[in-house]
């Protein structure tokens, strides 16, 4: 049974490099890219009246899939720490607590909720129906590099958000003071002025033409500063995600380094970079390429301490 549950583990997870995880892992992503296809085309009044039926069967299989995958993740998770402690409940309970697990739950809850309760929303059913294509981000390391980015640079986001609530407070003010004699319909408090900057800072324009000279000066530099805000953000998170993958590569390759310091690779150690190329959604590419560096570099290495011996 611990055999059949590594087996499962290995194959969902991605673990070992092998064709049958492979093809798990296209089979699953295909089913979430139909799935986002199917809830949008089913919004068309058109096509839902028509294909209602059809798009019943493909809810109903698909969920029948993301049924059995979750079961199947829960059960297989008991082995990820049995060998080290023997907790088999310590694996479960990190993957249903997880971001994965619980996209997986709620990806599937839908359904359940609607045979319970069928008066329920159908809107409010596609919100959470939709929340599957967050699934492909377990194939794909570009969200977890993006949020390990903004973890990274919190202090940088932290300063640019107080700066836009400093620029929020003083420039609504400054306008309701300007404008709200003018335009009280528009301007008829400083809350409902914040409102109208906030909206200026993010479509560029808070579809307000302001009456007076200084509201027309505050409102330019409202959306200078924003576009100055916008700059900044943008620069943080893009240094941010070009530092993290950086830093992916170099992990990597002080993996290689390490396996190929004494020259032989195991079986064991060939799973393992197989783990960490899966985990950082490297190619085949990269991964070739920073391996034939770190063997040049060992070569010259040997070949600078055979010239000195």
């Amino acid at each position: 049974m611990k055999s059949l549950q590594r087996s499962v583990y290995d194959l969902l997870e991605g673990s070992v490099q092998n064709k049958a995880s492979r093809y798990c892992e296209i089979f699953i992503a295909s089913v979430v890219v139909l799935n986002v296809l199917a809830i949008i085309l089913e919004s068309v009044h058109e096509l839902h009246e028509a294909y209602e039926y059809y798009f019943h069967i493909f809810d109903l299989a698909s969920v029948v899939v993301f049924s059995a995958e979750y079961v199947l993740r829960v059960w297989s998770y008991g082995v990820k720490y049995l060998e080290d402690e023997g907790d088999s409940w310590r694996g479960r309970k990190e993957y249903i607590f997880s971001f994965y697990g619980f996209i997986d739950f709620f990806g599937t809850m839908p359904f359940y909720m609607q045979l319970l309760f069928p008066g329920l929303d159908l809107r409010f059913l596609r919100l959470f129906r939709l929340m599957r294509i967050f699934k492909l981000s377990r194939y794909n390391s570009a969200l977890s590099d993006l949020a390990e980015a903004v973890k990274t640079e919190r202090d940088s986001f932290t300063s640019a958000m107080f700066l836009l609530l400093i620029s929020c407070l003083l420039c609504s003010s400054l306008i309701y003071i300007a404008e709200g004699h003018l335009q009280p319909d528009v301007f008829p408090s400083i809350p409902a002025t914040m409102k109208w900057y906030l909206l200026t800072i993010i479509s560029g324009w808070g579809n307000v033409d302001p009456l007076s000279l200084v509201g027309t000066v505050l409102v330019i530099l409202t959306q200078v500063l924003g576009i100055a805000l916008a700059a900044i953000l943008t620069g943080v998170v893009a240094t941010a995600y070009t530092t993290q993958v950086e830093r992916r590569q170099v992990m990597y390759e002080m993996a290689i380094r390490e396996v190929l310091a004494d020259g032989v690779v195991t079986e064991e150690e060939q799973n393992h970079l197989h783990q960490l190329q899966h985990q950082f959604g490297m190619s085949d590419e990269q991964v070739e390429a920073i391996a034939r560096q770190v063997r040049e570099e060992n070569e010259q290495q040997q070949k600078k301490v055979a010239a000195r011996a």
